[in-house]
């Protein structure tokens, strides 16, 4: 790790991802807070204004990874940055004072059509920056940066929101992201990263004039590409399944917490900072000794434990509402799942061709996040709608969890994925 950090390249692209994503978190708890304050104890209201931050995902990103594979990586990373400060700049401002929450609503929508630009960027921008025998440490500081970010932007998101209101969260996401913009903004490779006059207008007709079989053709080759790649395949279903469960019990756990320990935002975003010291933890000891275990029994093992954790957090809390020991279950459990979003990156990394990286990426966001959307509407309308306890919820999902991750291992305890220890 210490050799990717004497990249400057690399250290500017890992720093920016920090200071954005914690302004993510703070950008969260605001949400949070807001939802809780016009319509408090709802998962099904909080669910919908959440399907507007995954709902870009089947608009825009079957085509962001086609021209992600084009368009300069470096360039799509600093503009989708200032372009979405500007518009988070506009929730304080504007709308946060108008009843209706249509705006905000579209707000948090067009955000999120850029961020589909930025992802598959910055997954692919990283074995452009770093070398092969670095990937999987980069890799590790790229998750980490997410959960640093998490640990530090729940801590003082929810604090903030708690105390002065969702407004300065607000303030504080759209700094963050200008800020990240201008370090992404000074990376300096070899790789033809500029910007001119000719290029933004060669950019803009091609974005207008070839949205149509070029890009329907390339979508399809990467659909081809994921269908006869069986290893790449396989992490795809992983990952949704992964997330089909994390959107399940995602505004679930919230409210969930929230009448636990009867407070809106501090004690979730404590308890936020703990889960994420666990994922922290869990990078660092899977990039040290990651090369040792087969990438596929990392992801199967961590799903096991994870939903066991899972169910045992729900039924502690549940029965034990005190906020130390809630604490220590959460750190287990992020310490348990950090490692499955590390080894699945690095399978993919290893295994894509650099000019099907963005297409690959796009494809795996696609699929995660409708797993995601399903399950969190899903669950939110048992919640609201059907009146299950939430804490039956987060038990049933916690099951669901352990039971695909051992399958999962007994199928493919000896088979040929053994063959990418060390990849």
């Amino acid at each position: 790790m210490i050799e990717n950090f004497k990249n400057k390249n690399f250290t500017l692209l890992w720093l920016g991802q920090t200071i954005s994503q914690f302004g993510d978190r703070i950008n969260q708890m605001a949400l949070i807070g807001l939802v809780a304050g016009r319509m408090p104890g709802s998962t099904f209201e909080l669910a919908k204004l959440l399907s507007f931050t995954i709902i870009p995902v089947f608009i825009i990103g079957p085509i962001a990874g086609v021209y992600v594979d084009r368009w300069d990586r470096r360039t799509t990373l600093f503009v989708c940055d200032f372009l979405r400060g500007f518009l988070v700049l506009m929730i304080p401002t504007i709308f946060i004072f108008k009843d209706s929450m249509v705006p905000i609503y579209l707000i948090v929508f067009l955000v999120f059509c850029l961020s589909r630009f930025y992802v598959p960027a910055k997954m692919s921008i990283v074995p452009d920056l770093v070398a092969k025998k670095t990937l999987l440490s980069a890799n590790s500081l790229v998750s980490m940066t997410g959960m640093i970010a998490f640990v530090l932007g729940c801590a003082f998101g929810g604090y903030l929101v708690e105390k002065v209101g969702a407004r300065g969260g607000f303030f504080w996401d759209a700094a963050t992201f200008f800020v990240s913009g201008i370090l992404v903004f000074l990376i300096n490779t070899r790789m033809n990263f500029h910007l001119n006059r000719r290029k933004i207008i060669d950019t803009g007709k091609e974005m207008i004039g070839e949205i149509r079989k070029s890009v329907l053709a390339e979508i399809k080759e990467g659909i081809v590409y994921l269908i006869h790649h069986k290893e790449i395949r396989f992490v795809v279903n992983m990952m949704f399944i992964l997330m089909a469960a994390a959107g399940a019990v995602y505004v679930v756990i919230i409210v969930f917490v929230q009448q636990a320990f009867q407070s809106i935002t501090k004690d979730l975003g404590f308890l936020a900072v703990v889960l994420g010291a666990g994922l922290f933890c869990g990078a660092i000891l899977y990039g040290r000794f990651g090369r040792k275990v087969s990438r596929f029994k990392v992801i199967f093992s961590c799903l096991i434990l994870g939903g066991l954790m899972m169910m045992v957090f729900a039924f502690v809390v549940q029965k034990i509402p005190i906020l130390s020991v809630a604490s220590s279950l959460a750190f287990l459990l992020g310490l348990i799942v950090g490692p499955i979003f590390i080894a699945s990156n690095t399978i993919i990394h290893a295994l894509s061709k650099d000019e099907m990286r963005g297409r690959v990426f796009s494809s795996l966001e696609f699929m995660t996040h409708l797993g995601f959307l399903l399950s969190m509407f899903l669950s939110s309308w048992l919640s609201d709608k059907m009146h299950v306890e939430n804490f039956k919820i987060l038990m049933g999902v916690g099951l669901v969890f352990s039971i695909v991750g051992l399958i999962s291992l007994l199928q493919h305890k000896n088979n040929k994925f053994d063959v990418l220890r060390g990849v």
